[in-house]
């Protein structure tokens, strides 16, 4: 493929709004995470929750997307000159011109969850002013974010579990390379609601500590939120010196169960080996590896097979989740951005919580954070039944093998 440009990113999630904050925290080793105390839930566990998201008052005009998904959405697209951005694109290549293409798992179901707790005592039906397709809906977050810039280039919600918004920058180098779109609006978001926390609980998955990815203790996730977004253009004959690119993605479907990887990690290496092979990378040439890393028991043990498999275990790795959480839909575009943010800083991030590495993985995993030059990482993002993506990113200086 093309390379694509990372022109303009943010990011907001436990650890800090915009990116800043976010970098601060991860230099700081600073996790976000603290005990279960949203809404009604009685829950032991930890979550990574996002301070503030209740106070923002959604755009007049848009006022019917009212939710905490929109509203954590609305922050991230007005944080760090990214709404200008946007708006200077658009003029650019037109308003028609420009995709959004935006991933999450449960949208805004808090809104759902919220109104049937005011449904008419006798008739059960639910108050007038819950709407759903605006909230709710899948494709809310793509809707919000479409109409907040007023483009009307092609938009589309990928909701493929944890793979989400990893997989949107897939759709959206699709797009740009039939010749259909210049650029897009790519990311995800998913916020907290009973239905995610209940849901992972019930499964098992979820740990009464805040999660330690990698540990031979290892015993669930923490379930954490966020928005994370990037506008993906051609990339242009002069570039930053920090300018970060799209080198490759990697797509697979493992199908080989509802909710769990295959135990040796198939779908997993398949999705990195497509990278690489977009890429024309070998996989020594891949500095830094943002892995998926859970910390449940199969997800890790599934992943770091495949790692070893593919690359050895020289590579240096970590799991940011330590400090987000599992942010689910979002997580894929978090970890893009955290990874960018490597690649700019030098800053290969530590995995927080972690103390006793499993020895059955033998990964070169970082317990502490390192500070050098890197030119390529690679971030994987896997979800539910096996949607599995992998991303390459690269330093512009050096972004060709």
């Amino acid at each position: 493929m093309k390379p694509l440009l990372l022109s303009h990113f943010t990011s907001i999630s436990c650890i800090g709004r915009g990116l800043g904050q976010n970098l601060d925290a991860l230099r700081q080793c600073r996790s976000g995470l603290k005990r279960c105390d949203f809404d009604t839930a009685e829950l032991d566990t930890y979550i990574g929750e996002v301070v503030g998201v209740d106070d923002v008052a959604i755009r007049s005009d848009l006022r019917d997307f009212d939710c905490r998904n929109n509203r954590l959405l609305q922050m991230t697209l007005e944080q760090d000159g990214f709404a200008d951005a946007v708006t200077a694109a658009a003029q650019k290549y037109g308003h028609d011109r420009v995709g959004v293409f935006l991933g999450t798992s449960t949208a805004g179901v808090l809104q759902t969850e919220l109104a049937y707790r005011r449904r008419d005592p006798v008739s059960g039906a639910l108050p007038d002013d819950f709407i759903y397709g605006t909230t709710h809906n899948a494709f809310s977050a793509t809707d919000f974010t479409h109409r907040y810039f007023g483009l009307s280039g092609p938009a589309a919600t990928v909701s493929s579990a944890c793979s989400s918004s990893a997989k949107v920058f897939a759709s959206a180098r699709r797009m740009i390379e039939a010749g259909l779109i210049d650029a897009a609006v790519v990311g995800g978001v998913d916020t907290l609601c009973l239905t995610t926390l209940y849901g992972f609980n019930s499964l098992g998955l979820t740990s009464p500590r805040a999660c330690r990815p990698y540990d031979v203790e290892r015993n669930g996730i923490s379930i954490g939120e966020a928005a994370a977004v990037v506008l993906l253009e051609r990339t242009p004959e002069e570039l930053d010196p920090d300018a970060v690119l799209l080198l490759g993605i990697g797509e697979s479907s493992d199908a080989h169960h509802m909710s769990s990887p295959h135990p040796d990690g198939l779908g997993a290496r398949l999705a990195m080996q497509n990278a690489l092979t977009m890429a024309n990378l070998r996989p020594d040439q891949i500095d830094y590896i943002n892995l998926h890393g859970t910390a449940t028991q199969t997800n890790d043990a599934a992943e770091g097979k495949a790692v070893n498999a593919l690359f050895g275990s020289s590579v240096m790795c970590s799991s940011t989740k330590g400090a987000t959480g599992h942010t689910l839909g979002a997580a894929g575009g978090l970890e893009a951005i955290i990874c960018a943010l490597a690649l700019q800083h030098g800053l290969l991030p530590g995995g927080l919580n972690t103390t006793r590495l499993d020895p059955v993985l033998s990964l070169n995993y970082l317990l502490q954070n390192r500070t050098q030059r890197v030119e390529r990482v690679l971030t994987n993002s896997f979800g539910f039944g096996g949607t599995n993506c992998s991303l390459i990113l690269a330093r512009a200086t050096r972004s060709m093998p």
